[in-house]
């Protein structure tokens, strides 16, 4: 084709890659975690117990540890004004500025911008020194670390 002959329309599509670009093998952690849900919610659906989402709670801990139940999902609701009339909804869980895990990023920023000291343990290990290691993040959620 030549240059300038084209005539037909170009409509671009944005896309956000938010989850996809977070995707990758899972960790033992993930692996444990996804697999106590799972197992939570076969117990909760064989039980009765409907309206309910499985969860697991004490996750700092040791996975012999953790507590495993159903919260109702009534309790993640609230009430918000959506197009003019009240909706029932899970509100979205936005970066909590003065939480734990942007506090401890603000701290460490200027250092790692300049240091390039970004966290990154590399690629997913399944064994070895790192292989059982928490996520960062949900561990300063959880004061588990500071």
């Amino acid at each position: 084709m030549e240059e300038g002959t084209y005539k037909g329309h170009f409509k671009g599509q944005s896309h956000f890659f938010g989850y996809e670009g977070r995707c990758g093998l899972p960790t033992n952690f993930d692996a444990t975690y996804c697999y106590a849900l799972g197992y939570a919610a076969g117990v909760l659906l064989h039980a009765g117990h409907t309206g309910l989402i499985a969860s697991v709670g004490n996750l700092a801990a040791p996975a012999k540890d953790w507590i495993v139940g159903g919260t109702a999902l009534t309790q993640l609701m609230d009430v918000e004004r959506r197009q003019g009339k009240f909706k029932p909804v899970i509100q979205k869980a936005m970066v909590a500025l003065d939480g734990a895990p942007f506090k401890k990023f603000a701290s460490l920023r200027e250092e790692w911008a300049l240091q390039n000291k970004y966290i990154s343990p590399g690629p997913i290990q399944f064994f070895g020194p790192t292989a059982d290691k928490s996520n960062f993040t949900l561990m300063l959620e959880l004061g588990a670390m500071a």
